[in-house]
């Protein structure tokens, strides 16, 4: 496999990887940092990847795999998750600062999940990864996938509803 190639194969989730990584890792260095290593990675196992059903799905367990045990290590003992893509373009100003709110009370929650939950939120419902990819990635049963994924929004949701009703009725 060429350069070329490899680049062609690698460029429709190479941003993928980023946000996965940046997801787990907040630091966009070190986000940077694990996209370059896997991407090391699968450029030394170029010759192997057509063995492989989904190289987008290799990727992801890979990059999963990497940003773990970069959380494990002494030097990731600061790191925090904070997921900082949200924008409204048409709101108002009230409804933009209210967002803004909303948003920062839902990192700080994702923040709380256990780290499973966090990555499952961050590929179903950032990512838009579909259950059966996001089974595979993470090595677990879909149905487990999606209990996990129902946790994670309903502690979500009660303390948001907890948030948001403080001190009504």
């Amino acid at each position: 496999m060429h350069q070329n190639e490899f680049v062609n194969l690698i460029a429709p989730f190479k941003d993928k990887i980023f946000r996965i990584a940046r997801r787990l890792l907040v630091s966009t260095e070190e986000a940077e940092d694990a996209t370059q290593e896997v991407l090391v990675k699968l450029w030394n196992k170029k010759e192997s990847l057509s063995d492989y059903n989904s190289v987008e799905a290799l990727a992801m367990t890979m990059t999963k795999n990497y940003c773990l045990d970069q959380l494990k290590s002494k030097r990731a003992s600061n790191l925090k998750i904070v997921h900082n893509n949200f924008t409204d373009r048409e709101a108002g100003l009230q409804q933009k600062i209210e967002d803004v709110d909303s948003l920062s009370w839902v990192e700080k929650i994702i923040d709380q999940l256990p780290e499973q939950q966090k990555l499952i939120v961050q590929m179903r419902d950032i990512e838009q990864y579909e259950f059966e990819d996001i089974a595979k990635i993470l090595e677990m049963n879909e149905t487990a996938v999606r209990v996990a994924l129902s946790r994670a929004r309903k502690t979500i949701r009660e303390f948001m509803l907890k948030t948001h009703s403080y001190g009504i009725g």
